[in-house]
């Protein structure tokens, strides 16, 4: 039961901060084409004022929960070593570590990234984590041996 309540909070949390991603990258950023330089700055501002409110918590509880879940899922290493869902795993939970991290930084130490600066590489990699997490059930073994 707990498993499932935590594995529900972690979904809720991802979607809101991928959420935003989808949202600034898709969206946001064509807000350029049909406003002017001051119009996109005030309405871009307008809505980052209730972003910075919400999506950064949900990022720290979408990389707690996300370890808790780990935790009770990786399972033991077989004797011929990671299987394809412990490797799928352990890449998505080194990307979604480096979001927290990134972001963790730059909301409560006020820590800039060096690089990539935009959200842009974060957008990208929650694509990354959200393949890996459809690939990761498959057994790739199976599959290349016929």
């Amino acid at each position: 039961m707990l498993y499932t309540i935590i594995h529900t909070i972690h979904i809720f949390s991802v979607f809101i901060y991928g959420g935003f991603l989808f949202t600034d990258n898709l969206f946001m950023m064509k807000m350029k084409q049909s406003l002017s330089e001051e119009e996109h700055k005030k309405a871009r501002e307008a809505i980052m004022i209730h972003v910075r409110k919400v999506v950064p918590k949900a990022l720290i509880v979408a990389v707690v929960t996300g370890s808790y879940l780990f935790t009770q899922v990786f399972g033991e290493i077989g004797p011929d070593g990671l299987s394809t869902f412990q490797i799928a795993l352990s890449i998505k939970a080194f990307l979604g570590l480096w979001l927290g991290f990134r972001g963790v930084n730059q909301v409560f130490f006020g820590i800039q990234p060096w690089v990539f600066k935009s959200h842009l590489f974060p957008f990208i990699l929650v694509i990354i984590i959200i393949f890996l997490s459809q690939f990761m059930f498959l057994d790739f073994t199976s599959f290349l041996a016929q």
